[in-house]
């Protein structure tokens, strides 16, 4: 989620953070439906550092650019095939779907924060788990089947 702190606004959307060089490069190229806000974390406050490109993305975003404290310095409707450079020196960059600024009602000065969407990730069930539910396991190997007989015991049942 968004927050405008200043004005007391919430935009309750994913976020997701971009604190790589690789995250950061790929930001939101060629997606085709933008859903979610990506903040970028750069390593330093400057403007070019700061400045972005819309090379290779389909549709438009609504950018804001924050200091080191978390201050607005721009907003930019940012457009396909065009760069940005903020006004102002930028420590964080908010990638958005469009009509995110006009939401927060966010204007130059006012200090916008976030909280990220943890990523669910799927995790390797323990094999209790598994033998709960009745499923067989033995030596670290889980099988989804029932057991074959023993050929020995096959042949004593006819």
């Amino acid at each position: 989620m968004l927050i405008n702190k200043t004005k007391g606004k919430t935009w309750n959307g994913k976020v997701r953070v971009a604190d790589t060089f690789f995250r950061r490069f790929k930001g939101l190229m060629l997606k085709p439906v933008i859903d979610y806000a990506l903040v970028f974390i750069l390593p330093a406050e400057t403007r070019i550092n700061a400045s972005i490109h819309m090379f290779f993305m389909l549709q438009s975003i609504d950018v804001i650019f924050l200091n080191s404290s978390k201050e607005v310095v721009d907003l930019k409707r940012a457009r396909p095939w065009r760069v940005y450079v903020p006004r102002e020196s930028a420590k964080y960059i908010i990638e958005a779907p469009v009509g995110v600024i006009e939401y927060l009602n966010a204007e130059i000065g006012d200090e916008i924060d976030w909280k990220v969407e943890e990523e669910r990730k799927a995790a390797p069930s323990p094999a209790g788990a598994l033998n709960r539910l009745g499923i067989k396991s033995s030596n670290s190997t889980i099988s989804l089947a029932e057991p074959k007989p023993k050929l020995k015991e096959s042949f004593e049942k006819s």
